[in-house]
């Protein structure tokens, strides 16, 4: 009798509400985009790391210099991250090593804000003429 009674429902229930279909549109596939870390973090750092080179060096906004490889990532209990970066200037034929600080802002609840109480930042902390 219970048997009955389930079937029914179910039935009913079935015939009550109508049958709901969606069409999904598919997205395309993005082809040949990979960023690595190293990209993100040069992204990042360029305008300050830009600046700062052409103040050692002189010149205008066209002075050249390459990116080499990131030496170290430090990072700090104020929710920033020390990033030392060693960089090339081929006019000059010099290395340099440039120290970044990177300072997420500090919008989420988790984060304790008598340490980090900043909005997004970076800035140069040292510059350093390797050769």
């Amino acid at each position: 009798m219970l048997k009955r009674y389930v079937i029914i429902l179910g039935f009913l229930l079935f015939a009550i509400n109508p049958i709901q279909t969606i069409k999904a549109e598919s997205v395309p596939n993005v082809v040949g985009s990979y960023l690595t870390t190293e990209d993100i973090i040069f992204d990042l750092v360029f305008p300050s790391i830009d600046k700062r080179v052409i103040k050692e060096y002189g010149g205008d906004s066209l002075f050249g210099w390459n990116w080499k490889r990131i030496v170290g990532i430090n990072y700090n209990d104020n929710h920033s991250y020390d990033v030392a970066i060693r960089i090339v200037i081929p006019d000059k034929n010099r290395e340099d090593l440039v120290t970044v600080r990177i300072s997420p802002s500090c919008n989420n609840e988790k984060l304790n804000k008598l340490k980090c109480n900043h909005d997004f930042m970076v800035e140069v902390l040292g510059y350093r003429h390797m050769s």
